[in-house]
């Protein structure tokens, strides 16, 4: 595909280039008409949405709907004359002049050649919307907010630091409650269709949203709670995003990729830091180690990697990688409040506690790294976290159209060091303080007539809150898991 080909050639641009036929025919650019909804219009969602799109409208200007893009902006000069691409601000701006670099996109790479001859060819064609009836999706935004027939399934609930709020996922947007879920107090509606985790970031200022456009579009949004803004949009890849996580600092924004990757961005310029390909499939989750050194996640590949995050360098695979040992792949992990040990979920329904670091050489067949497995669950577990204590994880599973919510208390068990003249994988990771093996014990567990996708303890660890197939928000007593209320976060309409 031509515009594929375009974005593996690499972006390039400089002055004196010429954009006519003859340098369409270097480029490799085909003569058939170019289309704006299969070639112009994934562009822009690539390069310019993340900062012209309702919820960010860089200056005025909104590119994510055809009638938006011919609209135009802050600016009474024509965005686009169809037939004259010279006398249209938008191919102005992508457009190097005099040797100088364009003007857009803004603090990015600028687009290649052949970008902006298939941009100016589009013009000169006449800028013709091709867009199918049956894929011009309803405008949505602060002025037109999705609406709703019946509650969506829910994949993301997440309390602020200070515990007075809520988030919720929904469809194009998160939710914000009063902890006690009494009242909607927030809707952050944005461009991605689906949120698959919605986080506060660790001082409460910011929730950092995974998520994107299934098969089309991820995206990573980063939103100013006090101010209801969207402070950065990143479009990633070409399918929905997962397991957002916060470094400790603030910083950065880790999350998964459908594409088998890890990556991470600065949370405020969206400036992408970290890449790295090893999983095998979908990253799903990502945690970050106490010092912010290194990254965590889990893959559908069934296994728990561990990276550098200076670096981008993988270091081990904290699970055991013997053949057989893990059945299925793993969906959720959390670190420990205070301490590099990880809690992990996944298909074989079993919660266990990781070491994050390796201690001793590994051994085919062992799994050392492993501290405690707790009793299974029914089914898949799709939700696992830590109480802000430590003492005590609540998950959630979902199995044949059912699900279950437990909490299960943490004791420490026996000491245990590493031997002398063992080798770690890794010097800078070393663990001076000695680990403890773990103990569990089930504390509560609650069945549901619906799957359960995610699980939050609220910051006193009195309430837990859990959400799932059935679209609605139940909180739960934490010590013995009796409902003290539940709600539909999305306002239905009939």
């Amino acid at each position: 595909m031509l515009l594929a080909a375009s974005f593996l050639a690499g972006n390039f641009a400089g002055g004196g280039h010429s954009f006519g036929s003859e340098a369409a025919e270097e480029a490799g650019v085909e003569s058939s008409p170019v289309s704006y909804f299969k070639q112009v219009r994934p562009l822009f969602q690539k390069r310019c949405q993340g900062c012209h799109q309702p919820a960010k409208a860089g200056g005025k200007f909104v590119i994510t709907a055809f009638t938006e893009l011919m609209n135009g902006g802050r600016t009474d000069d024509p965005i686009i004359v169809p037939g004259k691409p010279e006398e249209s601000l938008l191919f102005q701006e992508i457009t190097p002049e005099d040797g100088e670099p364009p003007r857009m996109p803004k603090k990015a790479e600028p687009l290649g050649t052949v970008e902006v001859e298939l941009v100016r060819r589009w013009i000169i064609e006449g800028a013709k919307d091709d867009t199918p009836a049956a894929a011009k999706d309803r405008v949505i935004d602060d002025e037109n907010p999705p609406l709703y027939q019946s509650p969506p399934v829910l994949s993301s609930v997440d309390y602020s630091p200070d515990g007075s709020l809520l988030a919720v996922s929904g469809y194009h947007e998160v939710l914000l409650y009063k902890a006690d879920g009494s009242s909607r107090v927030g809707r952050l509606i944005g461009l991605s269709e689906r949120i698959e985790s919605a986080i506060f970031s660790p001082d409460g200022k910011y929730l950092a949203v995974a998520g994107g456009m299934p098969a089309r579009m991820g995206e990573v949004q980063v939103w100013d709670v006090e101010k209801r803004s969207l402070r950065v949009s990143v479009p990633v890849t070409f399918d929905t995003l997962y397991g957002a996580s916060w470094s400790s600092d603030g910083r950065l924004v880790a999350f998964g990729c459908a594409d088998n990757s890890l990556r991470a961005i600065e949370a405020d310029t969206g400036r992408q830091v970290l890449f790295q390909g090893a999983h095998g499939d979908w990253v799903l989750d990502t945690a970050f180690s106490k010092d912010n050194s290194h990254l965590v996640s889990v893959s559908r590949d069934r296994s728990l990697k561990l990276v550098k995050v200076k670096t981008q360098q993988f270091i081990d695979n904290i699970t055991s990688i013997t053949p057989g040992a893990l059945k299925g792949g793993l969906i959720a992990v959390d670190r420990h409040p205070t301490r590099d040990e990880l809690l992990v979920g996944g298909a074989d329904g079993t919660p266990k506690i990781y070491r994050m670091f390796r201690e001793r050489r590994r051994i085919i067949g062992d799994d050392y790294n492993m501290l405690a497995k707790c009793d299974p669950m029914p089914g898949r577990i799709f939700a696992a976290v830590f109480r802000r204590d430590g003492t005590r994880i609540a998950c959630g599973s979902s199995y044949n159209g059912t699900g279950e919510v437990r909490v299960y208390v943490l004791t420490e068990g026996s000491k245990e060091k590493a031997a002398e003249g063992t080798e770690n994988l890794d010097q800078s990771t070393k663990n001076e303080e000695t680990t403890e093996t773990k103990e569990s014990k089930l504390l509560w567990a609650l069945k549901a007539d619906e799957a359960i996708y995610t699980v939050a303890f609220s910051p006193d660890g009195k309430t837990v809150a859990t959400g799932g197939f059935a679209g609605v928000v139940k909180l739960l007593d934490g010590e013995t898991g009796e409902q003290k209320s539940q709600f539909t976060p999305v306002p239905l309409s009939f």
